[in-house]
């Protein structure tokens, strides 16, 4: 009975964390860098959209990100907790953002990853139809990764 009990209260738990790291992300934050207050401004997501400069864009999370993903891409260290996702998304490059800025110039933008620490989101916008390849060769080398924008709560 007691062993019944453990198991529920330990498998209860592992779910709420669950829920609650899927969350970290949604809200709204303000753009903090300067890539972020001159194209994007202040952005708001929810479970299914992405609201740029008032305008929302469907999204559908794909997977989470490793740590060693992570940091190939936002260059944080793999050991500093927080969590990362990737998702679908399609922003026409004809969508025009603050001061008449596009994501990905002539190209659409078709993938979003996060990283989100305290109080702190990172977002990486990406162009292509083929899922990202986050390993620090491949963002080095990509021709794909659209900009990375910074915001906080």
């Amino acid at each position: 009975m007691k062993c019944e009990i453990l198991l529920c209260a330990v498998l209860g738990s592992v779910l709420v964390c669950g829920v609650f790291a899927g969350a970290q992300e949604k809200g709204m934050w303000r753009a903090e860098s300067s890539t972020a207050q001159s194209i994007t401004g202040d952005i708001a997501i929810s479970g299914e959209k992405i609201s740029i400069n008032f305008t929302g864009f469907v999204i559908a999370q794909i997977r989470r990100l490793e740590p060693g993903e992570v940091s190939a891409v936002f260059d944080t260290d793999s050991a500093a907790g927080g969590s990362g996702n990737l998702y679908r998304l399609n922003i026409p490059s004809s969508k025009k953002f603050m001061h008449h800025n596009t994501l990905c110039g002539t190209e659409d933008t078709q993938w979003m990853a996060t990283y989100v620490a305290g109080r702190s989101l990172k977002v990486a916008f990406f162009s292509g139809p083929n899922v990202p390849e986050f390993t620090l060769n491949a963002i080095a080398n990509s021709a794909d990764l659209c900009g990375t924008f910074s915001y906080v709560r």
